[in-house]
């Protein structure tokens, strides 16, 4: 499309980024056919080309308004729009380049800003966030259902971990709300790894991935986070650490973006790049480890959920069903398995209505095929799942793990 950026949004940092974004999508819609929140709407605002032409409009000097901001809100960043543009519009950075300029324009009422700077403030801390979860677990009676909901519905103990002890070494990301609500992820993602004679080295410096932030209107924050795990990664890539594992494919796909994100800042830009390529998604590493050799088979029904942070992001749509399949686990059908089921980071927080319905209706079709579990690989996808009380959900690694000889 044509684009006339006014003499203002010129002088943005990534003003060329997001006109070369703009001009490259045709108007054609294909994506709207794929979009969630469209689906549920049917408002051509609330679906990626509508979406496109809000930021394009401001950006061309029309006045930035709370309405736009609030169809940009709606937006899960979900990425599917991605998947199915025929032009390879790069949309998820647009949107962040056009809610960065509404959201500076346009102030928020009180209570969004308060709810926006608590999120901020409580979940990049882990220790915080396992500190409340124990408190709202003591006081779960006196909760409203909607943050009742939300607590795990047992605090699940930490499991053990193996002494590093194997000359190949990964890093991984412990993550900001997964040692509270899931802490057996990693362990077990350690003891699999483990028995593949693969050691996880601590990096305890690294803290959040910064996603949380960045998209909760405080991206430079989001991007100093950033800067903070590569100076706490770094020396141990230099040691010969392989990798840097996510089991988390929501953190996983936002570290990826680092060398995009700081690739113009001229102390991070190259560290930044090296990190993003040596970030990779768990199954990236056990796609090609002889799995079998350790695991027991198995035929245990599950349903897979796909996070789109995995299919769509990622581009690992089908790698981990495809190794749960080698080890005889039963994976049952899932219809429109491309569809986001409104967990979204904090999404399911800031929009509750829309993911309950998006969370209802992803539930009805991993449940469809009767699993007696669900298995996703992002902790924001468990926990809005099992939010419901209906079918379990748990990662997919502890399955593997519960599998080994």
């Amino acid at each position: 499309m044509q684009t006339n950026l006014s003499e203002q949004s010129r002088q943005l940092p990534r003003a060329e980024e997001a006109d070369k974004i703009l001009r490259t999508c045709v108007h054609c819609g294909f994506c709207n056919a794929t979009c969630p929140t469209y689906q549920l709407l049917g408002d051509e605002l609330d679906g990626p080309r509508g979406r496109i032409y809000l930021i394009k409009q401001v950006l061309e000097g029309a006045p930035a308004t709370a309405k736009a901001q609030l169809h940009l809100d709606r937006c899960l960043t979900c990425r599917n729009c991605e998947t199915t543009c025929p032009s390879g519009v790069d949309y998820h950075n647009l949107l962040d380049i056009g809610r960065a300029v509404i959201d500076q324009a346009v102030p928020r009422p009180a209570g969004q800003r308060l709810l926006r700077q608590g999120l901020r403030a409580m979940a990049p801390n882990p220790y915080l966030f396992r500190t409340l979860l124990q408190i709202g677990a003591t006081f779960r009676p006196l909760l409203p259902r909607g943050v009742e909901a939300k607590l795990p519905h047992d605090l699940p103990a930490t499991g053990e971990r193996p002494a590093p002890r194997h000359a190949r070494r990964v890093l991984m990301l412990e993550g900001c709300v997964q040692p509270g609500l899931s802490p057996n992820t990693n362990a077990a993602t350690a003891r699999v790894l483990d028995r593949l004679g693969v050691s996880v080295i601590p990096a305890p410096e690294a803290g959040c991935c910064g996603a949380l932030d960045y998209h909760l209107d405080a991206q430079a924050m989001g991007l100093d986070r950033a800067r903070r795990n590569i100076d706490a990664w770094w020396p141990h890539l230099e040691n010969g650490a392989e990798a840097i594992v996510q089991t988390a494919s929501g953190c996983g796909a936002f570290i990826k973006d680092y060398g995009h994100l700081l690739e113009r800042d001229p102390v991070y830009a190259a560290k930044a790049r090296r990190v993003s390529e040596l970030a990779l998604d768990l199954v990236q590493v056990l796609a090609d480890e002889p799995l079998e050799q350790v695991c027991a088979a198995t035929d245990r029904r599950i349903a897979f959920h796909c996070p789109c942070t995995l299919q769509h992001a990622q581009k690992l749509g089908g790698a981990v069903e495809a190794v749960l399949t080698r080890l005889g686990f039963n994976l049952t059908a899932v219809p429109d398995s491309h569809l986001c089921c409104g967990s979204a980071g904090t999404y399911s927080i800031t929009q509750p209505e829309l993911a309950r319905q998006l969370r209802d209706n992803k539930l009805n079709a991993l449940e469809s095929g009767h699993p007696e579990i669900i298995a996703t690989a992002n902790i924001g996808c468990q926990s809005h799942l099992n939010s419901a009380g209906r079918t379990p959900v748990r990662h997919w690694i502890e399955l593997v793990d519960q599998v080994l000889r």
